[in-house]
């Protein structure tokens, strides 16, 4: 596998994204960085990807993989499509395959921080 190396000082902010989506009761804020984008989300406590996104997608659960997930404040819960659940809580961090629900736990919002490789 070939090494990636980075030579130039890149700096960028979540204050001044390069993209920022409201969803309902959601907003995605996302930075690209070279080889990557990460995007930050905040959910609303109640808010869950069935309720809200099926109809903007068009599809009955959440197709993306997320090969890096990191939650940073809130309880984030995962429901894949086969039935397998997790919890998610600060600090927690995950590999999400396409097939999946999730949802807010509680009643405190979800910060949580999504890095993709561009393709």
């Amino acid at each position: 596998m070939e090494k990636t190396t980075v030579n130039n000082l890149i700096t960028k902010s979540f204050n001044e994204p390069d993209e920022k989506t409201e969803l309902p009761g959601a907003i995605l804020e996302s930075v690209q960085l070279g080889e990557l984008t990460i995007h930050r989300m905040k959910c609303e406590p109640g808010w869950r990807w069935t309720d809200s996104l099926p109809e903007i997608l068009g599809t009955d659960t959440c197709e993306f993989e997320h090969p890096a997930w990191i939650v940073l404040s809130g309880r984030f819960v995962i429901k894949m499509d086969d039935g397998r659940t997790e919890e998610y809580g600060p600090g927690d961090l995950g590999m999400i395959p396409p097939g999946h629900d999730a949802w807010v736990e509680g009643d405190e919002p979800v910060i949580a921080i999504d890095i993709q490789l561009n393709r």
